[in-house]
């Protein structure tokens, strides 16, 4: 196999991959899958070295000095080389785990969290506790719900465009009635993650009532089993969205952090996150909405 091909199998999809990380994080994440798969370490513990490198970015960002805001983020980009490699050493090794998939989204999680922490810290001597208020808004409200749905509408992406195997697709119906199987004496660690994660899912249901109506309907109609027409036809109108998905997610965020942060002004990020990609994230959720109720009616 070509070494071209060996990178492109450890995709996702195509549809569902951005230019930068085609071209830089997923060859640079393929050699450090290779590196931690020749000592056989799981993709697990490569995202929990992911989360203390970015525990370290969000410490350097906290200083005005310029050589500690640049080793923030050469640790950052290092962190998210990890976050692309533990996918990529899962897909390689088969070790794909539901743990991963929960962990790899906290992960991410910390890593923002430490960057808002420093960025409230750093200013507040100027901004008081506006900058602590402005944080809280963007990360909380606008961050998270924006990162949630980019998620949730590239996993739709890969159901239609693979099948169930292919997608990490979930219910929270059936991930509350798993929650409830369990006891917190014997499944306790489980159970608080599960407990998590059903919320996440039940979040981006709520945001997705059309796409809600459309699933139920495929699945009375078909099942898993859906015609290749139908997927032809959800990927022709999903694809246009993917680049809206990818923006919202980190390379596009990430760049902005990173200018702010070297420019000395690390408000103008959380400022660009209520505005630019809150109206990204609405007209993505707009578009996709629409691309539903359009494929439910011609059912």
């Amino acid at each position: 196999m070509s070494d071209k091909k060996k990178l492109t199998a450890t995709f996702k999809s195509q549809d569902t991959e951005e230019w930068l990380d085609i071209h830089f994080t997923r060859p640079l994440g393929l050699l450090w899958a290779n590196f931690f798969n020749a000592f056989n370490i799981h993709p697990n513990v490569v995202t929990i070295l992911s989360i203390f490198l970015g525990l370290g970015a969000g410490i350097m960002f906290c200083f005005e000095d310029l050589a500690y805001n640049i080793i923030g983020i050469l640790l950052l980009i290092w962190a998210n080389l990890y976050d692309s490699c533990d996918g990529q050493l899962a897909r390689m090794t088969g070790k794909k785990t539901r743990w991963g998939r929960i962990l790899d989204g906290f992960a991410g999680d910390v890593w923002f969290f430490a960057i808002y922490f420093a960025i409230c810290w750093r200013l507040t001597p100027e901004w008081g506790v506006w900058i602590w208020i402005l944080c809280a808004f963007a990360g909380f409200i606008c961050h998270g719900k924006q990162c949630q749905l980019a998620d949730y509408y590239r996993n739709i992406h890969l159901y239609f465009l693979k099948g169930e195997k292919g997608s990490e697709l979930d219910n929270s119906r059936k991930l509350t009635k798993e929650f409830r199987s369990l006891t917190w004496r014997h499944d306790g660690t489980w159970k608080l993650f599960l407990f998590f994660y059903r919320n996440y899912t039940r979040s981006q249901e709520q945001m997705t009532p059309a796409f809600q109506r459309f699933k139920t309907k495929t699945d009375q109609l078909y099942g898993r089993a859906l015609p290749q027409q139908l997927r032809d036809d959800f990927r022709r109108g999903s694809l246009p969205l993917m680049k809206w998905a990818n923006i919202l997610t980190f390379n596009t965020r990430a760049i902005v952090l990173y200018i702010s942060v070297l420019i000395g002004q690390p408000w103008i990020y959380p400022v660009f996150e209520i505005t630019v990609m809150s109206a990204l994230f609405f007209h993505m959720r707009n578009q996709h909405e629409k691309l539903c109720d359009q494929l439910q009616q011609s059912l």
